[in-house]
C-alpha cells in the first residue's frame, strides 16, 4: 500500500498557512506525511512590517524562516527552504531540478500549489509553473535525477488572495472544521503578516457556508463550519461519479 504523502509547493513563507493550512493539518492528523517546499522567505515582497521596522535583508529572512518553521510545526508538517529569492521569483532550470529531486525523494500522492494566474504577484504563477513541470519530469524515467520516478499525483491549486482576478473557481471544497483551531494557531505564528489573520478567518467561514450548501441538508455539519477551496489541474480518474 502506498504511503500517503502531501507535497506543498509555495512561493513564500506564509503562503502554505493561509491557503492550505487546513489541508495540511488534516493530512497530518491522519498520520500522513506532509512536506512543504518553501521556495522563498517572502523577504522582499511579503515582509513590509519588518522593513518598516528597520530590519535588514538577512535579519528578515531569519525572522520569516522562524515563523514558517513554527507554523509548519503547529500543522504537523516538515518544511524545506530553497531561498530562491522573491520579488521576483524566477522560473529556472536549477530550481525546477531541485523540485524534481524533492518529488522523487518524497514520492507525493497529492500535490498542492498556486494557480497559474495572478496579475498581482508573479511569484505565485512561477512557483506553480515549476511545481507542474517538476511533476512531469520527475515521472520521466530518462530524466537524470536520483531516486525512483514518481507516478501521476493529483495536483490541486489552492485559493489565491484575489480569486476573481486569478481565474480561480472553487471546484473542491474541503471541510477543515475539525482542524480549524490548528490552522488559526499556525496563522498566528506569522506575526509579519498579522493583517491577514482576520481576512483568512473570514474566508474560512465563507467557504464553510458554501461547503454546507453544496453538501446538502442533514449531513450533521456544525453551525460554525470552516472550509478551504481548491481547483484541480488534471482530470479526476474514477470508477464512479460521486
Amino acid at each position: 500500500m502506498t504511503e500517503e504523502h502531501t507535497l506543498v509547493v509555495t512561493a513564500h513563507a506564509g503562503d502554505f498557512v493561509w491557503r492550505a493550512g487546513g489541508a495540511i493539518a488534516l493530512a497530518a492528523s491522519r498520520g500522513e506525511k506532509v512536506t512543504i517546499a518553501c521556495l522563498t522567505f517572502g523577504e522582499r515582497g511579503e515582509s513590509a512590517a519588518e522593513w518598516r521596522a528597520g530590519k535588514g535583508l538577512e535579519e528578515i529572512k531569519a525572522s520569516r524562516r522562524e515563523e514558517a518553521e513554527a507554523a509548519a510545526a503547529v500543522l504537523g508538517a516538515d518544511v524545506r527552504f530553497f531561498d530562491a529569492g522573491d520579488y521576483p521569483l524566477k522560473v529556472s532550470d536549477e530550481l525546477t531540478h531541485q523540485l524534481i529531486e524533492l518529488y522523487r525523494a518524497t514520492q507525493p500522492t497529492v500535490v498542492l500549489t498556486h494557480t497559474l494566474e495572478d496579475p498581482y504577484n508573479g511569484d505565485h504563477p512561477a512557483a506553480a509553473r515549476m511545481a507542474l513541470d517538476a511533476r512531469v519530469l520527475a515521472g520521466a524515467i530518462g530524466y537524470p535525477a536520483e531516486g525512483e520516478v514518481v507516478g501521476a499525483p493529483p495536483v490541486f491549486a489552492f485559493e489565491p488572495h484575489q480569486p476573481e482576478m486569478c481565474g480561480f473557481t472553487p471546484e473542491v471544497l474541503l471541510d477543515i472544521t475539525e482542524v480549524w483551531d490548528t490552522k488559526r494557531k499556525a496563522m498566528e505564528c506569522l506575526s509579519a503578516q498579522q493583517h491577514l489573520w482576520d481576512y483568512y478567518t473570514d474566508l474560512g467561514k465563507r467557504r464553510g457556508v458554501q461547503l454546507k450548501r453544496n453538501a446538502g441538508p442533514n449531513l450533521g455539519f456544525p453551525s460554525s463550519t470552516y472550509g478551504e477551496a481548491y481547483m484541480r489541474f488534471y482530470p479526476q480518474v474514477t470508477e464512479r461519479l460521486a
